[in-house]
């Protein structure tokens, strides 16, 4: 992947995907976004975050968040910042501060992941 191989990229990814590998289905998430060694394909995107976030990947969270955002499903963005933000990531924790500011997370939702985030 990170020498421009993007087909064999694809199928190794592929491979290790079809084994339930979480980074993998990750990956192939960011491919299909980006368009890299295929064609942007959002319905792929979310089915790889979607995968990829059930087998813990929290950076997986933290994309379905901005997903769910982008169609307006707010409660459903919030609760996948709330599980990237308690796995230690910066930009959910700062995606809530912004949703507690706007009046779209209550003060003791933002509080709670805050703590899970230091913790």
């Amino acid at each position: 992947y990170t020498k421009g191989d993007f087909g064999g990229a694809f199928k190794y990814y592929t491979k290790a995907a079809g084994l339930k590998d979480a980074q993998a289905h990750y990956e192939l998430s960011n491919m299909y976004y980006a368009g890299i060694g295929v064609e942007k394909n959002k319905k792929m995107e979310n089915h790889h975050l979607e995968e990829a976030a059930i087998a813990g990947q929290w950076e997986a969270r933290y994309n379905l968040g901005i997903n769910e955002g982008d169609k307006g499903n707010i409660e459903r963005a919030v609760k996948h910042y709330i599980i990237a933000a308690s796995h230690g990531d910066d930009d959910a924790v700062d995606a809530l501060r912004k949703g507690y500011r706007v009046g779209q997370i209550s003060k003791e939702d933002f509080a709670a992941a805050l703590r899970a985030h230091q913790a």
